[in-house]
């Protein structure tokens, strides 16, 4: 069974960076969709609606959500099986659990392909 596991958040100062990594193991098109496929990262603030953070396709295009242009960068490393979340200038409304996956073809932000991983909290402080 696929299994992805998020790493790289913590507490960090508003205007600080960290970077978020992703790893997927126990299925082989988990990790095929790691290197080549298209992924996204998503996070569920406190209170707030589970949001569409940043997609890379397999081409290698991304998109962001509107709040985190410009200071957020997906991006993969093949050689690594890995995704990256690279946050910059964080903001205190940046808080939330992080999540990756796969979006599968189907309506709803929480349509993907994957189990969902465990998470990894994001806190930024003012």
């Amino acid at each position: 069974q696929a299994q992805l596991a998020e790493s790289g958040g913590g507490l960090v100062q508003a205007g600080g960076s960290l970077r978020l990594s992703c790893a997927a193991s126990g299925s082989i098109f988990s990790i095929v969709s790691i290197i080549i496929g298209t992924m996204s990262w998503y996070r569920q603030a406190p209170g707030k609606q589970f949001e569409l953070v940043a997609t890379i396709t397999s081409s290698g295009s991304t998109n962001y959500t509107d709040s985190v242009k410009g200071r957020f960068t997906i991006s993969r490393d093949n050689d690594k099986n890995a995704l990256y979340l690279q946050m910059d200038s964080l903001r205190p409304e940046d808080t939330a659990v992080y999540y990756c996956n796969a979006p599968a073809n189907a309506p709803g932000v929480k349509s993907v392909r994957f189990p969902w991983g465990q998470g990894t909290q994001v806190t930024v402080s003012s």
